[in-house]
């Protein structure tokens, strides 16, 4: 893939920051619904925090997430980073990667329980769905996202082994016409 020009590598960073700002933002949100429905006052509060968290979590977290993924894999394509060039990147990605794959196969199958949950909250009749794991989502997420973000600022680690390091374009030897070339 050719490199992006500036304006377009800053047109990508600029989507990929919002998706990310607004993917912990999700996750932020999702923190606060899980502590009232856990330890709000009043079985209303609660109800609405479970409903809430069924309708409305899963799909812009992980339309979020996979924004983030998509402008991570063209930032990484398109600048001198690379995909897999660096390790920092390389964890990015996976992080990305597994969050991802971890709110379709995990969280997205359990929102219905957990809708169910708020909703028989209310009846007094509450099913027996085991809600308290609910904290574990956010809390492994803003964590995750948490590390992505440092590894974006402090970019450590270095180069990945096997992937050789392009001199600039400065320190390239220069070609030249000798006599024999025409």
């Amino acid at each position: 893939m050719r490199k992006l020009s500036r304006r377009g590598r800053q047109t990508v960073l600029i989507v990929h920051l919002v998706a990310a700002g607004a993917w912990i933002g999700i996750d932020v949100i999702v923190a606060v619904l899980v502590m009232v429905g856990r330890f709000g006052s009043g079985l209303e509060t609660r109800s609405l925090a479970y409903r809430a968290l069924a309708a409305f979590v899963v799909w812009p977290m992980l339309i979020s997430g996979l924004v983030c993924l998509a402008t991570g894999v063209l930032l990484g394509l398109g600048t001198k980073w690379g995909l897999i060039r660096y390790w920092w990147v390389l964890v990015k990605l996976v992080l990305n990667v597994a969050l991802c794959t971890v709110i379709l196969a995990v969280l997205r199958p359990g929102m219905g329980a957990v809708g169910d949950y708020g909703r028989d909250l209310l009846t007094g009749t509450p099913d027996p769905v085991e809600v308290s794991q609910l904290f574990y989502p956010p809390a492994v997420s803003l964590t995750a996202l948490t590390i992505a973000t440092v590894l974006s600022v402090a970019k450590p680690w270095g180069r990945r082994g096997g992937t050789p390091a392009r001199k600039p374009a400065t320190e390239r030897p220069a070609l030249t016409r000798t006599a024999n070339s025409a």
